[in-house]
């Protein structure tokens, strides 16, 4: 007997019809003679028409005048907290009509603890000392993923995707044997399927490339279930929902480095379009302005990505830009002109229009002319680099966003990704 923890995507649960099928793939493992726990998402577009109604009475405010910056509202989690709590009760009566024992939990109920970030909320702890039981008697537990109780007793929620998280979390803390995640493809691809038809499934990927790509805009995990799991020694399996009872679904596992079979020096490329570029005109070029501009971001909760700083027309002063994301902007821009005095720059424009894409490899380390291939393959599709970061096992570049399906399908084709064998770069 094994203790399993599986969890299901919005699409995976989109309607009665899919809830369902899950519930048939849930009762296979339980019947197997397994303890089994779920870890569901709201239906695909719940979430999405949750914040809509959100956004709605954002623009009353704006309307009196009122800015938007500063914290988002605690009673924004209780809202779209909901969708999640709606599958999770529809998913174990479909498994009682099967005859199966099964409840639902929900994130104050195990209770899932998280800090006051409300909309972006880390988990601080898990007792299963509930759900552990539960589980042991023969119920399966049907989670609300997503959601938390905060330090003050408010529900709160973690962010998109994450419901990912949410289920690591749990196996974690079940000590359970391994974490299935189902989504509508059947594993991990060397880039997005619906841009470069010749993408390719990973049979095995490393945690610190796949928490690379997902930082950089993959979609299939997310970040901090990626970390969680590598810091745990927890193994995900990435399956699709969409395969019936008994056809081979193999997936793709994600592992540490030394168990993945593809020696690849890129493994894939990622791009993400929600990203917004900010750039503050003639900044103070004195040690500390930009851990002011940094702490100003922080102080509104706002996540910088890239920056590079520039050479102004004056001595004393630079030009510095950097990233947020998209949904950022607004508030990133109210809190720069809150502390422009403090700060000490002339001016701030923006875009929104731009994409990051990037590429990411373990064998990025021992190879030279990753950097070269990419550029190259950008310059003779005449695409513009504006932004440039790197990591140890990554490059990213930002770029308007007109050229993201072109930059997306020269990389992928520029380091071979179509293929098994490894791509022509230079080795060191």
């Amino acid at each position: 007997m094994a203790r399993i923890v599986m969890k299901f995507g919005g699409t995976s649960v989109a309607n009665l019809d899919r809830i369902r099928h899950v519930a048939s793939l849930v009762a296979a493992e339980a019947e197997a003679g397994n303890e089994v726990a779920v870890v569901v998402s709201a239906m695909s577009g719940e979430t999405n028409r949750l914040v809509a109604l959100v956004d709605g009475l954002d623009a009353d405010r704006v309307k009196q005048g009122e800015a938007l910056g500063g914290d988002i509202d605690d009673e924004y989690d209780s809202i779209v907290a909901t969708g999640e709590q709606v599958t999770s009760g529809l998913l174990a009566i479909a498994l009682r009509r099967r005859g199966l024992k099964a409840r639902s939990w929900l994130g104050w109920q195990i209770p899932l603890r998280t800090d006051m970030a409300y909309s972006k909320a880390r988990i601080a702890e898990i007792e299963s000392s509930a759900i552990g039981p539960s589980m042991a008697e023969g119920n399966i537990a049907v989670v609300a993923g997503f959601q938390g109780i905060s330090d003050d007793g408010r529900i709160s929620t973690l962010g998109r995707g994450g419901s990912d998280t949410s289920a690591v979390a749990m196996a974690v803390a079940l000590k359970a044997d391994r974490c299935d995640i189902y989504t509508d493809v059947d594993g991990i691809y060397t880039t997005d399927p619906r841009i470069a038809k010749d993408a390719r499934r990973l049979r095995r990927i490393a945690f610190e490339e796949m928490l690379e790509l997902a930082s950089l805009g993959a979609k299939v995990l997310q970040t901090r279930s990626v970390e969680l799991a590598m810091n745990n020694n927890l193994p995900i399996r990435v399956l699709t929902s969409m395969a019936e009872v008994g056809d081979p679904n193999p997936g793709t596992l994600v592992c540490h480095e030394d168990e993945t079979m593809e020696e690849r020096v890129v493994s894939g490329v990622a791009y993400s379009r929600d990203e917004a570029q900010i750039t503050l005109l003639r900044l103070k070029d004195a040690p500390g302005m930009v851990a002011k501009v940094c702490r100003a971001m922080s102080d509104a909760n706002v996540i910088v990505d890239m920056i590079v700083q520039g050479i102004s027309r004056s001595d004393s002063s630079a030009n510095l830009t950097f990233t947020v994301g998209k949904r950022d902007l607004e508030k990133a821009l109210a809190a720069l002109n809150d502390a422009q005095a403090e700060i000490g720059f002339d001016g701030i424009k923006s875009d929104s229009d731009v994409t990051k894409v990037s590429v990411v490899g373990i064998g990025m380390r021992s190879h030279t002319g990753v950097a070269q291939t990419m550029f190259e393959a950008l310059a003779e599709r005449n695409i513009n680099v504006k932004v440039i970061a790197t990591s140890e096992i990554k490059i990213s570049v930002l770029i308007d966003s007109e050229y993201t399906e072109l930059a997306v399908r020269a990389l992928h084709s520029a380091f071979e990704l179509h293929t098994a064998s490894a791509p022509k770069v230079s080795a060191p």
